[in-house]
């Protein structure tokens, strides 16, 4: 799979987020907050694995439809990495 900008922008986003939260945690912030902080990582990491598996899927079934498969399977499959990704 080839992982566009947008992707790699995410992530870099996520990357920042962390080195927030350490910042935070050296500066002895409260608890409450670094907690707030770990949770809006949470949800774009969540946001970005969705990314990721949705763009999959659509270029996995765009092959298969062109070879004239059913494509039930794939989505299937996606849901079901959705959720153990959870």
């Amino acid at each position: 799979m080839n992982y566009d900008d947008n992707v790699v922008r995410r992530l870099k986003r996520l990357e920042g987020q962390i080195r927030g939260v350490l910042h935070m945690m050296e500066e002895g912030k409260n608890c409450k907050d670094v907690i707030a902080q770990l949770s809006a990582v949470r949800s774009a990491t969540d946001k970005a694995m969705a990314y990721i598996v949705a763009m999959n899927l659509e270029h996995c079934i765009l092959e298969e439809q062109a070879k004239g498969n059913d494509t039930g399977t794939l989505v299937k499959e996606a849901v079901e990495l959705l959720i153990k990704s959870r």
